[in-house]
């Protein structure tokens, strides 16, 4: 039976040391979004200014445990520059005036997208020039005209 891995972290083997790093308690989040309010690690937590206001108006909010998370699942998502992403969309969103995670999920994605490729420029040596004009040939429609296919 495979057993559920509830969270990963580096061993430490130093006495009387607690580990309360929060993104190691991420996946527990997933599973109970209100540890969130209450869990040690949550509480302590030392985030940006932008990031922590949001926090508390999103968990204000209608299922805003679950949001707060799906914010924090993506910031995680996105690596090393997960929190800088998260901090930048939280402080657009605040700009705004309208606080959602629907808004600052928006903004984290607008953020972090690839770069669409550019587009062609419309100059005679980017556009394809035929080199064999098609020629029109109606002979094919005249055969099928024949008595034989008249009904």
């Amino acid at each position: 039976m495979k057993q559920l891995c509830v969270a990963e972290h580096h061993r430490r083997f130093e006495r009387d040391h607690l580990i309360c790093d929060p993104w190691h308690y991420l996946p527990v989040l997933e599973k109970k979004p209100g540890a969130l309010r209450h869990g040690a690690p949550f509480q302590t937590w030392d985030l940006p200014v932008a990031i922590k206001v949001v926090r508390d108006r999103i968990l204000k909010q209608d299922q805003g445990d679950r949001a707060f998370v799906d914010l924090l699942l993506m910031a995680k998502d996105l690596g090393d520059n997960g929190l800088d992403a998260l901090e930048v969309a939280c402080d657009l969103t605040l700009q705004t005036g309208v606080i959602s995670a629907a808004i600052v999920l928006n903004e984290m994605r607008r953020l972090t997208e690839a770069a669409k490729p550019k587009a062609l420029d419309d100059t005679p040596a980017s556009t394809p020039a035929l080199t064999l004009e098609p020629v029109a040939d109606c002979s094919r429609y005249d055969s099928l005209r024949s008595v034989c296919h008249v009904h």
